[in-house]
């Protein structure tokens, strides 16, 4: 029995963590910083005000996870953010192709309280900020209400991942909210005072079917006159979710004080189009249908961004523009929405994409003026029209990574973020963060400290892609449609394609490259072939009068012809896409980009992957064939197709596919890592869109390490990930070793696309 006096006042229960870095906010960007901050061996606290983690990806809003893929709907290539999230999305894959967002909240929960250097505080709000001068904080108060216990956090280092920048707005750092206007960066693409200065937050709505009557009496505070939502006829009874992101509102309001009134209106808004689905007698379908979630907390889109020593601005997108100090990218379009959200006439976005990935420099990370502060997520140094681009939960957190990276490096040297830009300094966090699977767009890892780069490799065979076999679908050319081919310098092979075609016509075939090699926008035309046809089957042969200056994918393109069949193939290969002039309205791609007027963007086609099972290869003979995916492509520091596949691949017809590493001496070796092919194309997206795998058919499901002696001293099965990371007991010591790729997770060639051994 626990039994006290009356007193004046007592204060909370107050518990001291120290740590080397505190981050506050557990959304995707904290929580990746986090984790790759305690993997590299530094102590964190990470700090969430919600009860789960994954901000709007959590259950609490459930918002898919996007970012540089852009639902496949742009012309990025092999784009989704690699690193932490890569693993987190690989995960939910494996466990939840169903995009059950409960699943999900475990899985992110599941891997930070795997990490015995994090110390996790959820339910628990930083309230105030305490200082030791102007310009560093010192500790951080919170309080959790669901223990009614107080803490003191205390660290050399933060980073605010909080969406709003509750630590940054209170510690004094420099921000801005709002649009800047076009004159002060030239950012054309800047909007009016009449279109809106920002955008507005959403609250989403589940629904299922009961397969018997359900009848659904609205709350009296639900909008009774729908009429109000000018795009109310675009409702119906089958999307749900974060398909209706642009049930929005707010951009006219106080998006971080007014929130709660915002969240208000966008409960009547649901409950009212609920009430229009449910009782207007237009959709009968909904008879038997009932809400089954709402969400309690809204999605932020927008409020503060906070100054950095660089501000990320349009042209750095547009034009893609580089950096010394590059550590993340960015790829999704820059979207902004009408400031009026759902009681707008206007679109419910402003969608205009670029020709490929653009870098995001380390000074957009941390303030410009608190010395020793972090900034990660959607409030990085950026206007707001480069805001509409970075916002997206896939670039926060890969952001949010080369945050947590960068941590470590100060806390081994006892240095402040903006000590990192140091050129030496930069250098090695670079080949820090692509040691993990950090892509960064035009930087390749060069490890002095890697064995590999002085080992022989050796392979059981590699592939030479001479032929896409005929034995796929034949399937009408009713959208243009291309083959991904990767060229390396001098004449373009010799192609041979097989069409059908109903009724004498004419076959256009037009050989593209990207004007950026590293691009995937066919933007610049080599040659083009008018081959007439008659009636029936055809073996045509495509001799393009080109020569590659310079290795790139080129773009083998069969212009729209409903009266053609194309032959298509069934081998699917690491690096090898085909691609389709197809229209993707929900990213705002109709085929082809065509700004209206002079707003900073550029205009270009838009030629996308498909999903599998569709999405098959073209088929075609290559002579001479394409000597691309060789062994030294596993040490050459790129860890994905980028311009050419960066994929070592064996012969399909190779029974025991393996990679042998010598060298002439005896070598201790500790851990090796190993980069398999997780399908960089697929947005893997965590809710609503449901895939038909479990595990990319790319990856290696099990594999086998050898000594020279032909000992095991490692076995892997039911692999799924992209990274995995082998550590011996002890280290082994030996003048070889070889991997076996013994199986595949689909019917591919074996493919490895990195390994190093230290």
């Amino acid at each position: 029995m626990i039994r006290e006096q009356a007193t004046d006042k007592r204060a909370p229960k107050t518990v001291r963590y120290e740590a080397d870095l505190i981050v506050v906010g557990g959304g995707l960007s904290g929580t990746c910083c986090a984790i790759t901050a305690a993997r590299a061996g530094i102590r964190v606290v990470l700090v969430q005000d919600r009860p789960v983690l994954g901000g709007n990806s959590s259950s609490e809003v459930r918002l898919w996870v996007l970012g540089a893929t852009s639902h496949m709907g742009n012309n990025n290539r092999w784009a989704r953010e690699g690193g932490v999230v890569d693993e987190l999305l690989l995960e939910n894959l494996y466990r939840n192709p169903e995009g059950n967002p409960l699943i999900f909240d475990t899985i992110i929960l599941e891997k930070v309280v795997s990490e015995p250097n994090i110390t996790l505080l959820l339910n628990t709000a930083v309230y105030e900020v305490e200082k030791s001068d102007a310009e560093t904080i010192s500790s951080l108060k919170a309080f959790c209400s669901q223990n009614s216990t107080a803490y003191d956090l205390v660290a050399p280092l933060f980073c605010d991942a909080s969406g709003d920048g509750i630590v940054a707005f209170q510690a004094g750092a420099a921000f801005r909210m709002g649009a800047e206007s076009m004159d002060e960066f030239g950012e054309k693409f800047a909007p009016s005072a009449e279109y809106g200065e920002l955008l507005g937050h959403s609250l989403y709505f589940y629904t299922k079917d009961t397969e018997k009557p359900v009848r659904f009496v609205p709350p009296a505070y639900a909008l009774q006159d729908i009429t109000k939502i000018p795009r109310y006829r675009r409702f119906n009874a089958k999307e749900h979710g974060c398909q209706l992101w642009w049930i929005e509102y707010g951009g006219r309001l106080d998006t971080v004080h007014d929130t709660e009134t915002i969240k208000w209106e966008l409960w009547k808004v649901v409950y009212g189009v609920w009430h229009y689905i449910k009782n207007s007698g237009q959709f009968p379908e909904a008879d038997t249908m009932t809400l089954e979630w709402v969400g309690q907390i809204p999605g932020k889109r927008e409020s503060r961004r906070f100054e950095g020593d660089y501000m990320l601005i349009q042209q750095d997108i547009v034009e893609q523009r580089t950096h010394p100090d590059a550590v993340a990218f960015g790829g999704w379009s820059i979207d902004l929405h009408p400031a009026d959200g759902i009681f707008s006439e206007k679109p419910g976005c402003n969608q205009w994409h670029s020709k490929g990935l653009y870098q995001i420099p380390y000074r957009c990370y941390y303030s410009r003026n608190i010395n020793n502060l972090f900034m990660a997520g959607r409030i990085i140094s950026a206007s707001h029209v480069a805001f509409g681009s970075a916002r997206v939960m896939g670039t926060s957190a890969h952001g949010g990574q080369a945050v947590g990276m960068a941590a470590v490096l100060c806390t081994r040297e006892r240095l402040l973020p903006r000590d990192l830009t140091e050129p030496r300094r930069m250098q090695e966090l670079q080949r820090e963060l692509l040691k993990t699977g950090q892509h960064i767009p035009g930087l390749t890892l060069h490890d002095p400290a890697d064995l590999i780069q002085t080992a022989e490799l050796t392979a059981s065979s590699e592939l030479i892609l001479t032929e896409l076999p005929a034995d796929g679908p034949l399937l009408p050319i009713t959208h243009s449609a291309g083959q991904m081919l990767p060229l390396t310098p001098g004449p373009v092979p010799r192609l041979t394609a097989w069409v059908s075609a109903d009724q004498a016509t004419t076959l256009t075939v037009e050989l593209r490259r990207s004007s950026k090699p590293d691009n995937h926008t066919p933007d610049v035309t080599l040659d083009t072939l008018v081959i007439p046809l008659k009636k029936g089957k055809h073996e045509i042969e495509l001799s393009f009068d080109a020569t590659i200056d310079q290795a790139c994918y080129g773009f083998v393109l069969f212009l729209k012809n409903e009266h053609i069949r194309l032959q298509y193939s069934s081998l699917r290969v690491t690096g090898i896409l085909s691609v389709f002039n197809k229209i993707n309205a929900a990213v705002s791609n109709y085929g082809k980009q065509e700004p209206t007027e002079d707003i900073g963007v550029d205009a270009f086609e838009f030629w996308t992957a498909e999903r599998r099972p569709k999405g098959q290869n073209i088929a075609l003979k290559i002579e001479p064939g394409l000597a691309v995916f060789g062994v030294e492509n596993l040490r050459n520091g790129i860890q994905r197709p980028t311009s050419q596949p960066n994929a070592y691949v064996a012969d399909p017809a190779d029974p025991n596919p393996t990679v042998t590493v010598s060298w002439p001496e005896i070598q201790r070796i500790s851990h090796v890592e190993l980069f398999f092919d997780g399908d960089f194309d697929h947005p893997l997206e965590n809710v609503i869109m449901t895939h038909p795998e479990t595990e990319v058919p790319f990856c290696v499901r099990d594999y086998i390490l050898c000594n020279d002696r032909k000992e095991r001293v490692f076995s892997q099965t039911g692999n799924h990930q992209t990274r995995n990371t082998v550590r011996f007991e002890q280290p082994i010591e030996t003048r070889s070793l070889t991997i076996h790729l013994k199986a595949m997770n689909g019917s591919v060639p074996a493919a490895l696309l990195e390994v190093r051994c230290y």
